[in-house]
């Protein structure tokens, strides 16, 4: 029985052929991000040169399903992320991604664990209405000041006439948050 606790180990060929070393065979990858949808980390690796590959096959992996039609990200958040690149936020920008898709494991964990009947739409989720205007508070005070990104600047306000200076005032929101989804 494989360790599923370590990464899965793949290892790319010089003729860029991709090889599942706990089952000794070629794989695809269509089969890479199936390993991945189950819970499976893998790690990618350059057989001749050792290099990780992994940042790049995923990234590969992303960029196949959007062109399929298959959009998770919006293009709004594409052209932030492209932005991150040219300015100082790109050493911020993977802590808030990163933060932000641990807010939304926890959150689909504790949603499973309380739905029995019929899953609801998103949108009709108790607190998910908090939960998108912290993150867009979050991410407003984050960007502020980055030139080009539609919601900064310093002293603008947001949809609610209130600015998004205050970072105790979003702590504050975010832990109301964190105590309304824990109750779900």
């Amino acid at each position: 029985m494989a360790d599923t606790d370590k990464p899965l180990l793949i290892k790319r060929y010089a003729s860029r052929r991709l090889y599942n070393t706990e089952t000794s065979d070629y794989v695809t990858l269509e089969d890479i991000a199936g390993f991945i949808r189950k819970g499976r980390e893998v790690q990618i690796v350059d057989l001749k040169t050792g290099d990780d590959l992994t940042r790049q096959y995923l990234l590969q992996i992303v960029a196949e399903h959007e062109s399929k039609g298959e959009n998770v990200l919006p293009v709004d958040v594409l052209t932030d992320l492209v932005r991150s690149y040219a300015t100082g936020m790109q050493s911020v920008m993977p802590q808030f991604l990163a933060s932000s898709f641990e807010m939304l494991r926890n959150s689909q964990t504790k949603m499973m664990e309380n739905l029995t009947t019929f899953p609801l739409p998103m949108a009709s989720l108790p607190g998910f209405e908090a939960l998108r205007k912290q993150q867009e508070a979050f991410l407003k005070s984050m960007m502020g000041g980055v030139p080009g990104w539609a919601g900064s600047g310093p002293g603008r306000e947001d949809d609610t006439g209130e600015k998004p200076d205050d970072i105790a005032e979003i702590k504050r929101q975010l832990a109301e948050l964190q105590a309304k989804l824990s109750k779900l």
